[in-house]
Protein backbone atom coordinates (compact mmCIF):
# COMPACT_ATOMS: atom_id res chain seq x y z
CA UNK A 1 0.00 0.00 0.00
CA UNK A 2 1.46 3.31 -1.10
CA UNK A 3 1.79 5.89 1.67
CA UNK A 4 3.51 9.25 1.87
CA UNK A 5 5.64 10.66 4.68
CA UNK A 6 4.83 14.30 5.17
CA UNK A 7 8.13 14.87 6.99
CA UNK A 8 10.32 13.24 4.34
CA UNK A 9 12.68 15.53 2.40
CA UNK A 10 12.02 13.41 -0.71
CA UNK A 11 9.55 14.79 -3.29
CA UNK A 12 6.25 12.95 -3.66
CA UNK A 13 7.14 11.37 -7.02
CA UNK A 14 10.33 9.91 -5.46
CA UNK A 15 8.38 8.48 -2.54
CA UNK A 16 5.82 6.94 -4.90
CA UNK A 17 8.51 5.48 -7.14
CA UNK A 18 10.35 3.90 -4.20
CA UNK A 19 7.18 2.42 -2.76
CA UNK A 20 6.12 0.84 -6.09
CA UNK A 21 9.67 -0.33 -6.79
CA UNK A 22 9.82 -2.14 -3.44
CA UNK A 23 6.45 -3.82 -4.14
CA UNK A 24 7.65 -5.05 -7.54
CA UNK A 25 11.02 -6.27 -6.29
CA UNK A 26 9.48 -8.19 -3.39
CA UNK A 27 6.78 -9.75 -5.59
CA UNK A 28 3.92 -7.93 -3.95
CA UNK A 29 3.04 -6.69 -7.45
CA UNK A 30 3.64 -9.80 -9.62
CA UNK A 31 4.80 -9.84 -13.24
CA UNK A 32 1.98 -9.19 -15.71
CA UNK A 33 -0.11 -7.17 -13.30
CA UNK A 34 -1.12 -3.66 -14.30
CA UNK A 35 -0.45 -0.49 -12.39
CA UNK A 36 -3.52 1.69 -11.82
CA UNK A 37 -4.06 4.33 -14.48
CA UNK A 38 -2.29 7.60 -13.84
CA UNK A 39 -5.48 9.56 -13.21
CA UNK A 40 -6.90 6.80 -11.01
CA UNK A 41 -3.68 6.55 -8.96
CA UNK A 42 -3.50 10.33 -8.64
CA UNK A 43 -7.09 10.42 -7.35
CA UNK A 44 -6.48 7.63 -4.85
CA UNK A 45 -3.39 9.31 -3.42
CA UNK A 46 -4.49 12.92 -3.68
CA UNK A 47 -1.54 13.98 -5.81
CA UNK A 48 -1.18 15.43 -9.28
CA UNK A 49 -1.15 13.31 -12.44
CA UNK A 50 2.36 14.66 -13.18
CA UNK A 51 3.61 13.20 -9.87
CA UNK A 52 2.28 9.74 -10.80
CA UNK A 53 3.53 10.02 -14.39
CA UNK A 54 7.06 10.90 -13.23
CA UNK A 55 7.16 7.92 -10.87
CA UNK A 56 5.90 5.56 -13.60
CA UNK A 57 8.46 6.86 -16.10
CA UNK A 58 11.31 6.16 -13.64
CA UNK A 59 10.02 2.60 -13.13
CA UNK A 60 9.88 2.15 -16.90
CA UNK A 61 13.41 3.53 -17.35
CA UNK A 62 14.66 0.94 -14.82
CA UNK A 63 12.94 -1.88 -16.68
CA UNK A 64 10.54 -2.71 -13.86
CA UNK A 65 7.40 -1.83 -15.84
CA UNK A 66 6.55 -1.42 -19.49
CA UNK A 67 4.09 0.93 -21.15
CA UNK A 68 1.78 -1.01 -23.53
CA UNK A 69 -0.86 0.42 -25.89
CA UNK A 70 -4.38 0.21 -24.41
CA UNK A 71 -2.99 -1.61 -21.38
CA UNK A 72 -1.16 1.11 -19.49
CA UNK A 73 1.90 0.21 -17.40
CA UNK A 74 2.46 -3.53 -16.92
CA UNK A 75 4.85 -5.03 -14.35
CA UNK A 76 7.73 -6.98 -15.94
CA UNK A 77 9.41 -10.14 -14.71
CA UNK A 78 11.90 -9.48 -11.92
CA UNK A 79 14.07 -12.29 -10.58
CA UNK A 80 15.19 -11.12 -7.17
CA UNK A 81 18.80 -12.03 -6.43
CA UNK A 82 19.38 -14.66 -3.77
CA UNK A 83 20.52 -12.99 -0.54
CA UNK A 84 24.19 -13.60 0.12
CA UNK A 85 24.89 -15.81 3.14
CA UNK A 86 25.82 -13.97 6.28
CA UNK A 87 29.55 -13.59 6.62
CA UNK A 88 31.79 -12.62 9.44
CA UNK A 89 32.98 -9.04 9.34
CA UNK A 90 36.22 -8.71 7.47
CA UNK A 91 39.18 -7.72 9.61
CA UNK A 92 40.23 -4.15 9.22
CA UNK A 93 43.30 -3.79 7.02
CA UNK A 94 46.50 -3.21 8.87
CA UNK A 95 47.53 0.42 8.89
CA UNK A 96 51.03 1.78 9.26
CA UNK A 97 51.90 2.49 12.85
CA UNK A 98 50.88 6.11 13.49
CA UNK A 99 53.77 8.38 14.33
CA UNK A 100 51.63 10.98 16.08
CA UNK A 101 52.47 9.66 19.57
CA UNK A 102 56.19 9.63 18.83
CA UNK A 103 58.11 12.79 19.56
CA UNK A 104 60.71 11.77 16.94
CA UNK A 105 60.14 9.72 13.78
CA UNK A 106 63.39 8.31 12.42
CA UNK A 107 61.85 5.94 9.89
CA UNK A 108 62.98 6.28 6.28
CA UNK A 109 61.00 7.53 3.30
CA UNK A 110 59.94 10.91 4.63
CA UNK A 111 61.06 14.35 3.53
CA UNK A 112 61.36 17.73 5.16
CA UNK A 113 58.31 19.54 3.78
CA UNK A 114 59.85 22.87 4.77
CA UNK A 115 62.38 22.37 1.96
CA UNK A 116 59.67 22.07 -0.71
CA UNK A 117 59.98 24.84 -3.35
CA UNK A 118 56.54 26.28 -2.68
CA UNK A 119 57.06 29.59 -4.46
CA UNK A 120 58.46 28.27 -7.75
CA UNK A 121 56.19 25.21 -7.91
CA UNK A 122 53.09 27.24 -7.05
CA UNK A 123 53.89 29.91 -9.64
CA UNK A 124 54.41 27.32 -12.37
CA UNK A 125 51.21 25.45 -11.48
CA UNK A 126 49.20 28.69 -11.54
CA UNK A 127 50.60 29.74 -14.91
CA UNK A 128 49.87 26.34 -16.40
CA UNK A 129 46.32 26.32 -15.07
CA UNK A 130 45.50 29.71 -16.57
CA UNK A 131 47.55 29.61 -19.76
CA UNK A 132 47.47 26.00 -20.93
CA UNK A 133 43.89 24.68 -20.80
CA UNK A 134 44.88 22.02 -23.35
CA UNK A 135 46.47 20.14 -20.46
CA UNK A 136 42.94 19.11 -19.50
CA UNK A 137 42.96 16.79 -22.52
CA UNK A 138 44.52 13.36 -22.78
CA UNK A 139 48.28 13.28 -23.15
CA UNK A 140 50.79 10.77 -24.48
CA UNK A 141 50.37 7.34 -22.81
CA UNK A 142 54.08 7.21 -21.93
CA UNK A 143 53.98 10.72 -20.45
CA UNK A 144 54.18 14.11 -22.15
CA UNK A 145 57.00 14.13 -24.66
CA UNK A 146 58.38 17.43 -23.38
CA UNK A 147 58.68 16.01 -19.86
CA UNK A 148 60.33 12.82 -21.10
CA UNK A 149 62.81 14.91 -23.07
CA UNK A 150 63.57 17.04 -19.99
CA UNK A 151 64.06 13.92 -17.86
CA UNK A 152 66.33 12.37 -20.49
CA UNK A 153 68.50 15.50 -20.49
CA UNK A 154 68.64 15.60 -16.69
CA UNK A 155 69.54 11.91 -16.37
CA UNK A 156 72.14 12.19 -19.09
CA UNK A 157 73.83 15.15 -17.41
CA UNK A 158 73.70 14.07 -13.77
CA UNK A 159 73.52 10.27 -13.84
CA UNK A 160 75.21 9.33 -17.11
CA UNK A 161 72.07 7.58 -18.36
CA UNK A 162 72.24 6.93 -22.11
CA UNK A 163 68.70 7.23 -23.45
CA UNK A 164 66.26 9.21 -25.56
CA UNK A 165 62.81 10.46 -24.63
CA UNK A 166 61.31 7.53 -26.56
CA UNK A 167 62.80 5.09 -24.04
CA UNK A 168 61.20 6.73 -20.99
CA UNK A 169 57.91 5.78 -19.33
CA UNK A 170 56.43 8.17 -16.74
CA UNK A 171 54.33 6.64 -13.97
CA UNK A 172 52.76 7.31 -10.59
CA UNK A 173 55.64 6.11 -8.43
CA UNK A 174 58.29 3.43 -8.66
CA UNK A 175 55.93 0.80 -7.25
CA UNK A 176 53.45 1.43 -10.07
CA UNK A 177 56.14 1.17 -12.74
CA UNK A 178 57.70 -1.90 -11.15
CA UNK A 179 54.30 -3.59 -11.16
CA UNK A 180 53.88 -2.86 -14.87
CA UNK A 181 57.40 -4.00 -15.61
CA UNK A 182 56.88 -7.28 -13.78
CA UNK A 183 54.16 -8.25 -16.26
CA UNK A 184 56.82 -8.37 -18.96
CA UNK A 185 58.72 -10.97 -16.91
CA UNK A 186 55.84 -12.99 -15.45
CA UNK A 187 56.92 -16.50 -14.51
CA UNK A 188 60.59 -15.61 -14.09
CA UNK A 189 62.70 -15.33 -10.94
CA UNK A 190 64.29 -12.11 -9.75
CA UNK A 191 67.29 -11.92 -7.45
CA UNK A 192 66.60 -9.27 -4.81
CA UNK A 193 68.98 -7.74 -2.29
CA UNK A 194 69.07 -9.20 1.21
CA UNK A 195 68.72 -7.12 3.31
CA UNK A 196 66.63 -4.88 1.14
CA UNK A 197 63.41 -3.09 0.45
CA UNK A 198 60.76 -5.71 1.26
CA UNK A 199 58.05 -3.94 -0.73
CA UNK A 200 59.94 -4.64 -3.96
CA UNK A 201 59.76 -8.40 -3.44
CA UNK A 202 56.07 -8.14 -2.53
CA UNK A 203 55.23 -6.19 -5.71
CA UNK A 204 57.15 -8.58 -7.94
CA UNK A 205 55.51 -11.58 -6.26
CA UNK A 206 52.00 -10.18 -6.75
CA UNK A 207 52.71 -9.66 -10.45
CA UNK A 208 53.99 -13.20 -11.02
CA UNK A 209 57.75 -12.78 -10.55
CA UNK A 210 59.31 -14.88 -7.79
CA UNK A 211 61.84 -13.14 -5.57
CA UNK A 212 65.04 -14.92 -4.52
CA UNK A 213 67.00 -13.17 -1.71
CA UNK A 214 70.72 -12.79 -2.51
CA UNK A 215 73.12 -11.57 0.19
CA UNK A 216 74.86 -8.20 0.20
CA UNK A 217 78.61 -8.00 0.85
CA UNK A 218 81.06 -5.10 0.97
CA UNK A 219 80.69 -4.61 -2.80
CA UNK A 220 76.93 -4.86 -3.02
CA UNK A 221 74.97 -7.81 -4.42
CA UNK A 222 77.00 -11.02 -4.27
CA UNK A 223 77.79 -12.32 -7.77
CA UNK A 224 78.30 -15.82 -6.42
CA UNK A 225 74.90 -15.66 -4.76
CA UNK A 226 73.36 -14.30 -7.93
CA UNK A 227 74.69 -17.16 -10.05
CA UNK A 228 73.58 -19.71 -7.47
CA UNK A 229 70.05 -18.29 -7.47
CA UNK A 230 69.36 -19.24 -11.08
CA UNK A 231 67.49 -15.94 -11.49
CA UNK A 232 66.85 -14.33 -14.88
CA UNK A 233 66.35 -10.87 -13.38
CA UNK A 234 68.32 -8.90 -10.82
CA UNK A 235 66.96 -5.97 -8.80
CA UNK A 236 69.71 -3.75 -7.35
CA UNK A 237 70.28 -0.34 -5.77
CA UNK A 238 73.95 0.07 -6.80
CA UNK A 239 74.46 3.77 -6.12
CA UNK A 240 73.29 3.51 -2.51
CA UNK A 241 72.13 0.15 -1.30
CA UNK A 242 69.14 0.28 0.99
CA UNK A 243 69.53 -0.04 3.92
CA UNK A 244 73.27 -0.79 4.37
CA UNK A 245 74.46 2.24 2.37
CA UNK A 246 76.98 0.19 0.32
CA UNK A 247 77.99 1.69 -3.05
CA UNK A 248 78.70 -0.92 -5.70
CA UNK A 249 82.21 -0.36 -7.14
CA UNK A 250 82.86 -0.21 -10.88
CA UNK A 251 84.41 -3.72 -11.15
CA UNK A 252 81.35 -5.32 -9.51
CA UNK A 253 79.08 -3.31 -11.81
CA UNK A 254 80.96 -4.57 -14.85
CA UNK A 255 80.64 -8.15 -13.59
CA UNK A 256 76.93 -7.68 -13.07
CA UNK A 257 76.46 -6.38 -16.62
CA UNK A 258 78.45 -9.31 -18.00
CA UNK A 259 76.18 -11.69 -16.08
CA UNK A 260 73.16 -10.16 -17.82
CA UNK A 261 74.83 -10.32 -21.22
CA UNK A 262 75.69 -14.01 -20.90
CA UNK A 263 72.17 -15.21 -21.69
CA UNK A 264 69.35 -13.65 -23.74
CA UNK A 265 66.42 -12.54 -21.58
CA UNK A 266 68.48 -11.60 -18.54
CA UNK A 267 67.91 -8.06 -17.26
CA UNK A 268 69.11 -5.85 -14.43
CA UNK A 269 66.51 -3.61 -12.75
CA UNK A 270 68.50 -0.64 -11.44
CA UNK A 271 66.68 1.42 -8.81
CA UNK A 272 68.48 4.77 -8.47
CA UNK A 273 66.08 6.01 -5.81
CA UNK A 274 68.20 8.62 -3.96
CA UNK A 275 71.36 9.15 -5.99
CA UNK A 276 70.85 12.94 -5.79
CA UNK A 277 71.95 12.95 -2.15
CA UNK A 278 75.69 12.36 -2.35
CA UNK A 279 77.72 14.47 0.08
CA UNK A 280 81.37 13.76 -0.64
CA UNK A 281 82.09 13.20 -4.35
CA UNK A 282 80.01 12.85 -7.47
CA UNK A 283 78.35 9.40 -7.57
CA UNK A 284 79.42 6.72 -10.03
CA UNK A 285 77.54 6.81 -13.34
CA UNK A 286 74.50 4.59 -13.56
CA UNK A 287 74.66 0.92 -14.51
CA UNK A 288 72.44 1.78 -17.44
CA UNK A 289 75.01 4.26 -18.71
CA UNK A 290 77.76 1.65 -18.44
CA UNK A 291 75.67 -0.88 -20.39
CA UNK A 292 74.55 1.59 -23.06
CA UNK A 293 71.10 2.50 -24.42
CA UNK A 294 70.51 -1.00 -25.80
CA UNK A 295 72.10 -2.84 -22.88
CA UNK A 296 70.26 -5.25 -20.54
CA UNK A 297 69.48 -2.65 -17.87
CA UNK A 298 66.16 -1.09 -16.90
CA UNK A 299 66.73 2.17 -15.05
CA UNK A 300 64.15 3.38 -12.47
CA UNK A 301 64.16 6.60 -10.50
CA UNK A 302 61.66 8.71 -8.60
CA UNK A 303 61.07 12.39 -7.92
CA UNK A 304 59.18 11.77 -4.67
CA UNK A 305 62.21 12.05 -2.38
CA UNK A 306 63.57 15.14 -4.10
CA UNK A 307 60.16 16.88 -4.16
CA UNK A 308 57.45 15.29 -2.00
CA UNK A 309 55.96 11.80 -1.54
CA UNK A 310 52.51 13.03 -2.57
CA UNK A 311 53.80 14.18 -5.98
CA UNK A 312 53.66 10.74 -7.51
CA UNK A 313 56.07 11.03 -10.43
CA UNK A 314 58.67 8.42 -11.30
CA UNK A 315 60.10 7.10 -14.54
CA UNK A 316 61.82 4.09 -16.04
CA UNK A 317 64.17 3.83 -18.99
CA UNK A 318 63.61 0.71 -21.10
CA UNK A 319 66.02 -0.79 -23.66
CA UNK A 320 64.42 -0.97 -27.15
CA UNK A 321 63.32 -4.65 -27.03
CA UNK A 322 61.51 -4.11 -23.73
CA UNK A 323 59.98 -0.83 -24.89
CA UNK A 324 58.51 -2.64 -27.89
CA UNK A 325 57.02 -5.29 -25.60
CA UNK A 326 55.79 -2.61 -23.19
CA UNK A 327 54.01 -0.67 -25.92
CA UNK A 328 52.31 -3.84 -27.17
CA UNK A 329 51.12 -4.83 -23.69
CA UNK A 330 50.04 -1.40 -22.45
CA UNK A 331 48.77 0.18 -25.66
CA UNK A 332 45.34 0.83 -24.11
CA UNK A 333 46.70 2.43 -20.92
CA UNK A 334 46.86 6.17 -20.25
CA UNK A 335 49.60 7.84 -18.25
CA UNK A 336 48.37 7.96 -14.61
CA UNK A 337 50.13 11.23 -13.76
CA UNK A 338 48.24 14.52 -14.06
CA UNK A 339 49.42 16.52 -17.06
CA UNK A 340 49.56 19.64 -14.90
CA UNK A 341 52.01 17.89 -12.57
CA UNK A 342 53.94 16.57 -15.56
CA UNK A 343 54.31 20.01 -17.09
CA UNK A 344 55.11 21.61 -13.74
CA UNK A 345 58.01 19.18 -13.34
CA UNK A 346 59.04 19.72 -16.95
CA UNK A 347 59.34 23.48 -16.45
CA UNK A 348 60.90 23.00 -13.03
CA UNK A 349 63.69 21.03 -14.69
CA UNK A 350 64.15 23.05 -17.88
CA UNK A 351 64.14 26.42 -16.08
CA UNK A 352 66.96 25.27 -13.80
CA UNK A 353 64.92 25.22 -10.58
CA UNK A 354 65.37 21.49 -10.03
CA UNK A 355 69.17 21.59 -10.05
CA UNK A 356 69.18 24.52 -7.60
CA UNK A 357 66.58 22.81 -5.43
CA UNK A 358 68.70 19.65 -5.23
CA UNK A 359 71.75 21.69 -4.27
CA UNK A 360 69.83 23.32 -1.41
CA UNK A 361 68.50 19.95 -0.24
CA UNK A 362 71.94 18.35 -0.32
CA UNK A 363 73.36 21.15 1.81
CA UNK A 364 70.47 21.00 4.28
CA UNK A 365 70.56 17.22 4.65
CA UNK A 366 74.36 17.09 4.85
CA UNK A 367 74.32 19.69 7.64
CA UNK A 368 71.61 17.75 9.45
CA UNK A 369 73.49 14.46 9.12
CA UNK A 370 76.76 15.96 10.37
CA UNK A 371 75.05 17.58 13.36
CA UNK A 372 73.29 14.33 14.25
CA UNK A 373 76.46 12.25 13.87
CA UNK A 374 78.50 14.68 15.98
CA UNK A 375 75.84 14.74 18.72
CA UNK A 376 75.62 10.94 18.81
CA UNK A 377 79.38 10.50 19.01
CA UNK A 378 79.65 13.13 21.73
CA UNK A 379 76.92 11.50 23.82
CA UNK A 380 77.95 7.86 23.43
CA UNK A 381 81.69 8.34 22.88
CA UNK A 382 83.26 7.77 19.47
CA UNK A 383 84.73 4.48 20.63
CA UNK A 384 81.29 3.20 21.75
CA UNK A 385 79.24 3.85 18.62
CA UNK A 386 79.63 3.15 14.91
CA UNK A 387 77.85 5.17 12.23
CA UNK A 388 77.73 4.10 8.57
CA UNK A 389 76.33 5.81 5.50
CA UNK A 390 77.55 9.38 5.96
CA UNK A 391 78.52 9.79 2.32
CA UNK A 392 75.08 9.54 0.75
CA UNK A 393 71.35 9.01 1.26
CA UNK A 394 68.97 10.10 3.98
CA UNK A 395 69.68 7.60 6.74
CA UNK A 396 72.50 6.25 8.90
CA UNK A 397 73.19 2.77 10.24
CA UNK A 398 73.83 3.09 13.96
CA UNK A 399 75.62 0.21 15.69
CA UNK A 400 76.07 0.10 19.45
CA UNK A 401 78.74 -2.56 20.14
CA UNK A 402 77.91 -4.37 23.34
CA UNK A 403 74.41 -2.88 23.31
CA UNK A 404 71.23 -4.54 24.63
CA UNK A 405 70.34 -6.08 21.24
CA UNK A 406 68.48 -4.76 18.23
CA UNK A 407 64.99 -5.60 19.47
CA UNK A 408 65.63 -4.04 22.87
CA UNK A 409 67.09 -0.92 21.23
CA UNK A 410 63.97 -0.46 19.10
CA UNK A 411 61.60 -1.09 22.02
CA UNK A 412 63.44 1.16 24.45
CA UNK A 413 63.60 3.93 21.86
CA UNK A 414 59.85 3.61 21.34
CA UNK A 415 59.22 3.96 25.08
CA UNK A 416 61.33 7.12 24.95
CA UNK A 417 59.17 8.51 22.14
CA UNK A 418 61.55 7.70 19.28
CA UNK A 419 60.33 5.67 16.33
CA UNK A 420 62.93 3.72 14.33
CA UNK A 421 63.52 0.26 12.84
CA UNK A 422 66.17 -2.37 13.37
CA UNK A 423 68.37 -3.52 10.51
CA UNK A 424 67.13 -7.08 10.99
CA UNK A 425 63.62 -6.10 9.87
CA UNK A 426 64.96 -5.64 6.33
CA UNK A 427 66.30 -9.20 6.06
CA UNK A 428 64.23 -11.66 4.04
CA UNK A 429 66.51 -14.63 4.74
CA UNK A 430 69.57 -15.51 6.81
CA UNK A 431 68.76 -12.99 9.53
CA UNK A 432 71.53 -14.54 11.62
CA UNK A 433 74.04 -12.73 9.40
CA UNK A 434 72.59 -9.34 10.41
CA UNK A 435 75.10 -7.23 12.37
CA UNK A 436 73.95 -7.12 16.01
CA UNK A 437 72.84 -3.99 17.87
CA UNK A 438 72.19 -2.07 14.62
CA UNK A 439 69.28 0.25 13.85
CA UNK A 440 68.36 2.39 10.86
CA UNK A 441 68.20 6.11 11.62
CA UNK A 442 66.38 8.20 9.04
CA UNK A 443 67.02 11.91 9.48
CA UNK A 444 65.23 13.47 6.50
CA UNK A 445 62.27 14.64 8.59
CA UNK A 446 64.32 15.67 11.61
CA UNK A 447 64.52 19.31 12.66
CA UNK A 448 68.06 20.30 13.65
CA UNK A 449 66.68 21.97 16.78
CA UNK A 450 65.39 18.55 17.90
CA UNK A 451 68.77 16.80 17.73
CA UNK A 452 70.00 17.48 21.31
CA UNK A 453 66.78 16.20 22.89
CA UNK A 454 66.63 13.21 20.53
CA UNK A 455 70.18 12.14 21.36
CA UNK A 456 69.57 12.62 25.08
CA UNK A 457 66.55 10.31 24.93
CA UNK A 458 68.42 7.64 22.94
CA UNK A 459 71.38 7.71 25.31
CA UNK A 460 69.14 7.42 28.32
CA UNK A 461 67.11 4.60 26.73
CA UNK A 462 70.11 2.53 25.65
CA UNK A 463 72.69 3.22 28.33
CA UNK A 464 70.90 4.16 31.54
CA UNK A 465 69.07 0.84 32.10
Amino acid sequence: MVTFDAHSPLPLYEQLYRSLSDEIRTGERPAGSRLPGKRSMAGQLGVSVNTVDTAYQILAAEGLVESRPRSGFVVLEYDAPVPAPAQQALPKPGAPEPSAHFAFDLTTGGVDTALFPFRQWGRIQKELLYNQPELLRHGHPLGDESLRAAIAGHLRQYRGVACTADQIVVGAGTEYLLGQLAHLFAGKTAAVENPGYRRTSAILQVEGVSGCPVPIDEGGLSLAGLRASGAQLCYVTPSHHFPTGVTMPAPRRAQLIRWAQEQPGRYILEDDYDSEFRYDIRPLPSLQGMAGPEGPVVYLTTFTQSLAPSIRIACMVLPPPLMEAYRALYAAYSCPVSRFDQQALCRFITEGHFARHLARMRLAYKTRMEMLAAALEAAFGRENIRLQGRHTGLHLLLTLPGGPGESAMVQRAAKAGVRLRGLGSYYMAEEASCPPNTVVVGYSGLDTAQIPELVRRLHEAWCAQ
